[in-house]
This record gives C-alpha cells, structure tokens and sequence, in this order.
C-alpha cells in the first residue's frame, strides 16, 4: 500500500537520476526500513524536503462535517481530489528503491520486497500540520490504487508509480490532467521477492 519503504541508492545518485539538486539533503543516509510516522525525502515543486509519512488531520473534516480522526498514512486515488478531508493538500513525489508488503496470518507472515531495476516513483499528497508551541510539521500520504498483475497476489492495493517524464506534471498540473497518472503500473515491469535478510527493528 505500501507497508514500509526502503532507499539503498544515495541521494547524491537519486539527484543526478531524477536531475535535482539535493542539498542540504546530500548527507542522507541510505535506509533500508522506512515505516510510516518516520521521516522520508520527497520532492516537491520546490525541490527535496524531508517530510514525516502520515498526515495529522487537524481541522481536517469528512463529508458530513465530523472530524478526521486517524493518521493519513494512504490516501486513495479514487477520491483524493473529492474528499473534503484532503481539501487544500499539495502534491510531492517519494523515489525510492522500492517497498515491503506482507502476507499471511499474524504470527506467521511472510514479508516480500517489491522493487524495480530503477528508483520507483510514488505519487504523495502533502500537508503542514502545525505542533503545539507553533513547530510547523510538513507531512504526506502516499496515494493508493488497484494492484497491477505483479502486485496482486500480495495486496489488493498499491501506490501509485508515476513514470519519470510526468513527475513535474503530478507535481503542477491540475486534479484533471495528474488523473489519468493514478492507475496501476503496467506490468510486469516490478521484481517481488520473499524479504528474508531485513531487521524489522532497525531504521
């Protein structure tokens, strides 16, 4: 959806392969378990920003005007320019290396890494959240779709990849020209293996 995410592929390469300049975010480290509530490099218009995945809904509203309660970790792409609970939000790119999903029952889940021969391009909506004590917090939500044919067998949803040649047009365009980028990855153009060689506790 994806569950976690992981960038082995150092900034300094992940900006010469998308054509950014990555300062001040040039010292990265390479992380290979990124899970949601942590810290993740986006690309915004505006550049490279580090923002924090999952979106705090402050005074955020549903359609019959009650409050959003839960962290916005994935938003869909059926409805993310409908719903009143993302009104406002902006748009960035996450790039990475690719991301874990798991099945099976809950004591004995099998974890599978899904990846490509190139850094994957995830399409995210953004938000501030200001903190108590007026810290402003930029946030973001991975937008979701059906699976593709590599994903299916996993998950019943994915995020949705965007090619590189239409990041700036997620990034600008508007709600009717980034639609027809929010469906599934033509496939089978994604590697998915069993993950048997990651500490899940380690960052």
């Amino acid at each position: 959806m994806p569950g976690r995410l992981f960038l082995t592929t150092t900034m300094a390469d992940l900006g010469r392969w998308v054509g950014q300049n990555v300062a001040p975010l040039a010292e990265q480290e390479p992380r290979r378990n990124i899970a949601p509530g942590q810290d993740v490099v986006c690309l915004t218009a505006d550049g490279f920003k580090q923002m924090r995945w999952g979106i705090i809904p402050v005074g955020r509203v549903n359609a019959r005007g009650r409050p959003v309660m839960e962290t916005i970790i994935n938003a869909r792409s059926e409805t993310v320019f409908d719903k009143s609970a993302f009104e406002g939000v902006g748009r960035a790119v996450v790039i990475v290396d690719g991301w874990y999903e798991w099945t099976g029952e809950t004591r004995h889940k099998t974890a599978w890494r899904i990846r490509n021969d190139e850094p994957l391009v995830f399409a995210a909506i953004t938000d501030v959240w200001t903190a108590p004590g007026g810290q402003k917090i930029h946030q973001m939500a991975v937008v979701t779709c059906a699976p593709n044919a590599d994903v299916k067998p996993i998950h019943h949803r994915m995020g949705v990849l965007l090619e590189k040649d239409s990041i700036e047009l997620w990034l600008i365009g508007t709600p009717e020209e980034v639609a027809p980028l929010m469906v599934p990855w033509s496939g089978s153009r994604l590697i998915v293996e069993r993950a048997t060689d990651v500490d899940w506790n380690a960052p």
